[in-house]
């Protein structure tokens, strides 16, 4: 039996009749008008609105005018009403969403050419559209200093046009509260609460701020200058890995549709950039997993652990319960996160199969996420060869930047393969970009370590889609696996809150495994992903992995042949003492504010 326990009620419709330019629309009750618009094809400009958040008017830019009205509405937050007669352009609001443009403009530096979102900047594009040409009001700048203290996302305040953005997602989406504005009028701008270091506030670098910033205010912290140098090194032995949902973002960037999986493209294009050996993130995932369901397995079968077991491959997750929920470090996986399994594997096992100098090795993985390029700071346990297990880490947006300086023809290079040592995987491993995509992926091995089999059915449903917690039970042949899946640090607190009134009362634990992501939709929605994300876009990405899952040789972690071998070779079996000390970690409990 499998049950969703989140379902939206049932609700009636209401339509209105409205005329958008005179195109007549009908639309449910409620729908603004920048949203009718959309479906009489009118785009209304703003730079304040994105779909995954609510309306704020801040910017002004999206001016309509209702007919017999002498007020001019801004279409974002105004619901249409029935009969309304809307004109979405004439001279009159034209001009005034120029003036608007002029004063945003006025105070945002012309530094456009060595901005990070150089030609992929909203207010850029806007500009260009109403063709600003020339500075029409005096410059005021504010001298405002760059924080980079995270090493992971750079806040550069002086190009922020207080859209709110970066604050709402951090506030209400992520429930994490390290943005917000300070002072008012013209000096507002917006900086972690109480004017500190971005480090030392209770962000955990998941770069959801980056992802909806329309400008280059927030961007990701660019390593791609230490990698060109190393890779440019003689003595360095350059190796890379992808992350699962790198392959359906990265086209993007280059004009493929979204979700195409472009997995042979970025194989050939590290190689031509000069990566002695490219390896994939998703074998870590296949790893991860036949560590986890083992993990998971000691736990539900024999109690020797206590559930239920939370799943730890998101550092900005980890960061977020080791500072707002350390009473649930008992309960969490100490699986390390599995392109952290693939550098550790790649300093001793691989080195060792290749008879390569551990030391000469340098390890870039290819990331969704800016939280990735904290995590490989986390002291020790990212050391567990002996050296730093991996040296860098890329968000997509970075990579695309890379292949585009290489001259590399993305679009027509011809597909290649990866080292398949540790570059081999399958459909589970692939699934980990999505959410619920962990939680799947085990549940499959999970079953067959159960039972001896594999499931009859290799799609769990009830984890899938972007519903922001999904909560089932699997019936694994009589046995009931009780699940939740979050995604999105906002929605955690209703799983977490039930597992600690259960634990209060001594009751029944409402679950037995737990998946947790930090960014909506998980990593095909994580924060160093090309811009623009939706959940129209989310769905495409996702679409993409699960498709790829579908139409693979294996469907289960366990078996993978290369993941077999390794563990005969070199690991000896799941959980064993060696496994535990390269592949597994443990957590701190920590202040959310950093002295």
């Amino acid at each position: 039996m499998i049950h969703h326990s989140l379902e939206p009620p049932e609700r009636t419709v209401n339509m209105v009749n409205a005329i958008i330019n005179g195109v007549p629309v009908q639309v449910e009750q409620g729908t603004t008008i920048l949203d009718a618009g959309h479906k009489v094809h009118v785009k209304i400009p703003t730079l304040c609105k994105h779909p995954d958040l609510d309306a704020t008017a801040a910017c002004g830019i999206c001016i309509v005018r209702i007919k017999n009205t002498p007020k001019m509405l801004r279409a974002c937050c105004t619901p249409i009403e029935d009969g309304m007669d809307i004109t979405t352009e004439d001279p009159e609001i034209i001009q005034v969403r120029r003036s608007v443009l002029e004063l945003i403009l006025s105070k945002h530096p012309n530094q456009c050419l060595t901005c990070g979102r150089n030609q992929n900047c909203e207010l850029q594009t806007l500009a260009a559209d109403f063709n600003l040409v020339w500075d029409g009001l005096d410059n005021i700048v504010p001298q405002l200093p760059t924080d980079t203290s995270t090493l992971s996302i750079k806040l550069d305040p002086k190009k922020c046009i207080t859209c709110g953005r970066c604050i709402q997602v951090c506030q209400e989406i992520q429930n994490v509260w390290a943005l917000s504005f300070l002072q008012r009028g013209i000096e507002t701008r917006i900086a972690p609460a109480g004017d500190i270091n971005l480090a030392d506030s209770p962000c955990v670098r998941c770069g959801q701020c980056s992802a909806h910033c329309p400008t280059g205010a927030i961007v990701e912290y660019d390593e791609t200058e230490a990698v060109w140098s190393k890779l440019l090194d003689p003595h360095a032995y350059c190796v890379a890995q992808i992350a699962p949902a790198v392959r359906v973002a990265i086209g993007e960037a280059f004009g493929f549709e979204p979700g195409t999986n472009l997995t042979g493209k970025i194989y050939a294009a590290l190689r031509r950039m000069g990566f002695k050996a490219v390896f994939d993130t998703n074998f870590g995932a296949d790893l991860t997993i036949v560590e986890e369901a083992s993990e998971f397995v000691e736990r539900f079968t024999k109690g020797k652990s206590v559930l239920p077991l939370i799943t730890s491959c998101c550092p900005a997750w980890v960061d977020f319960m080791e500072k707002f929920h350390g009473d649930m470090i008992p309960h969490f996986s100490t699986c390390k996160s599995p392109h952290a399994m693939v550098g550790a594997l790649a300093k001793t096992y691989y080195a060792q199969k290749m008879k390569l100098n551990p030391a000469k090795i340098f390890m870039v993985s290819i990331m969704p996420c800016t939280a990735k390029k904290f995590e490989i700071c986390r002291s020790k346990e990212m050391q567990a060869s002996g050296f730093q297990d991996v040296d860098v880490s890329l968000t997509t947006r970075e990579l695309a930047r890379m292949i585009k300086q290489s001259g590399i023809d993305f679009i027509t290079v011809p597909d290649d393969q990866p080292d398949h040592i540790l570059g081999a995987y399958t459909g589970a491993g692939t699934i980990f970009g999505a959410t619920g995509g962990v939680m799947e992926a085990a549940l499959r091995t999970a079953y067959n370590l159960i039972t001896g089999s594999n499931p009859p059915r290799f799609e769990f449903e009830v984890v899938r889609g972007l519903q922001g917690v999904k909560e089932g039970e699997i019936n694994i042949v009589g046995t009931k696996v009780r699940v939740a899946v979050a995604h999105g640090l906002g929605n955690v607190e209703y799983v977490i809150n039930k597992v600690r009134e259960a634990k209060d009362k001594g009751a029944e634990m409402p679950y037995h495994f737990i998946e947790v992501m930090a960014c909506p939709g998980g990593c095909v929605g994580g924060g160093g992903q090309p811009y623009g994300v939706t959940d129209v876009l989310r769905k495409a990405r996702a679409k993409g992995l699960y498709h790829e899952d579908g139409s693979g040789l294996w469907r289960c972690s366990h078996q993978n042949p290369y993941v077999q071998q390794l563990y005969a070779d070199f690991l000896e079996k799941p959980l064993s003492h060696k496994s535990e000390s390269l592949l597994h970690t443990g957590y701190t409990n920590r202040p959310a504010y950093q002295k």
